[in-house]
């Protein structure tokens, strides 16, 4: 269920639903003045919360972008491996580009962390216990297979490098507290400042959201990284993106 909703719902959905949650809850919690030891509490919360937040969120971002070049390095790879196959003999070759796209269609069906590793090991395998005449070319062919390793090497590593569950922890006490502040404190009965507080409280609970799907690469830039490997399996190897 989680996972559905990481995936489905789009952040823009997400911000109408928390708007609309906040108003209601802005009109009907009673308001409370705070004194001024209460405020400065507030005030040093919400630059805690700030501070803290945003290197993580840029992490994130930096991740993804990270993750983008590494899959477009690897698409880069297979490509050139898949064009030296052109000069095997066709059930060579046919066999040799059908486990590749095994592995890519593993890849890009399910992007869970250490998929298609039985596929690529295959490939791998493949290569290893050829025995022909096309010996000397499958021979280079398995060393640009292992060449790519690193590439599959760097994504485990990005992908694995997500936050920690003590960051967590830290962001959600900042968090409920500057959402309790906000959502508590005085501001009368003027429909403006209601609808304010909404758009406040929306905003610092679209960080999280945001947060969350770029840490679980289930928010949008995350799922386009895999541009390059669909438009290989469906051309058949013959473009790129």
């Amino acid at each position: 269920m989680k996972s559905f909703l990481l995936t489905s719902v789009r952040l823009s959905t997400y911000f109408w639903i928390f708007f609309g949650l906040f108003f209601s809850l802005s009109v009907v919690i009673p308001g409370y003045k705070f004194d001024a030891g209460a405020l400065t509490l507030f005030s040093v919360n919400s630059f805690l919360y700030g501070f803290y937040i945003a290197p993580v969120l840029s992490a994130q971002k930096n991740r993804i972008e990270e993750l983008h070049r590494i899959i477009r390095n690897e698409a880069n790879a297979l490509f050139s491996l898949v064009l030296k196959f052109k000069k095997l003999p066709k059930p060579l070759r046919n066999k040799l580009q059908l486990l590749v796209k095994s592995y890519l269609t593993a890849r890009v069906d399910n992007q869970a962390l250490n998929v298609g590793e039985t596929e690529y090991e295959k490939l791998i395998t493949f290569c290893v216990d050829y025995d022909g005449p096309e010996q000397e070319r499958i021979d280079k062919i398995l060393e640009q297979v292992v060449a790519n390793q690193q590439n599959r090497t760097n994504y485990s590593m990005q992908a694995a490098n997500q936050v920690f569950s003590n960051e967590w922890h830290v962001m959600a006490i900042l968090f409920t507290i500057t959402l309790g502040f906000i959502l508590t404190i005085n501001i009368g009965h003027s429909f403006i400042f209601h609808v304010v507080r909404a758009l406040l409280c929306t905003g610092l609970t679209m960080l999280i959201v945001s947060l969350i799907k770029l840490n679980t690469l289930t928010h949008k830039k995350a799922k386009q990284m895999w541009g390059p490997f669909k438009k290989l399996v469906a051309t058949n190897f013959y473009q790129i993106d």
